[in-house]
């Protein structure tokens, strides 16, 4: 087997391929989630909280020293309000995911829980057993 045709082979496998669509539909989903948060649900959450905006928020440790317009030293500051807003986006996927988990397993539970259709005698089995009750006869 070539070296061509073994990679195909595995790229085309099932799981590679659904993987890749998750990968794909995640981070779509991730957009999704970060326009929801920055945009939706930090505005209103600053308003309560007297007018902040945490993507702003930062703990300067040292200030940008500037000459003549040009930038010498650049600011050196932790985000902490860009943390804020990535641990409220993660909470907000893994709400999202837990839900549909749930409605998932619910409805893996009621397939379970439905008594399935035997699957029909395969057709030589069923020949035997004519001929068996034919020659019982």
């Amino acid at each position: 087997m070539s070296m061509a045709s073994e990679f195909r082979d595995f790229a085309m496998r099932g799981n590679v391929v659904d993987l890749a669509v998750g990968v794909i539909i995640g981070g779509a989903f991730g957009k999704i989630v970060g326009a929801l948060v920055d945009k939706v649900m930090m505005p209103p959450l600053g308003l309560l909280l007297g007018g902040i905006d945490f993507a702003d928020k930062k703990l300067v440790l040292s200030q940008a020293v500037m000459e003549a317009d040009k930038i010498v030293k650049p600011e050196v500051a932790i985000g902490y309000g860009e943390f804020i807003n990535t641990m409220i986006q993660f909470i907000i996927v893994a709400w999202a995911l837990f839900l549909v988990i749930k409605a998932m397993n619910r409805m893996k539970k009621k397939e379970e829980a439905a008594p399935a259709a035997p699957p029909p005698t395969p057709e030589d089995i069923a020949l035997l057993r004519e001929i068996r009750d034919l020659l019982k006869k």
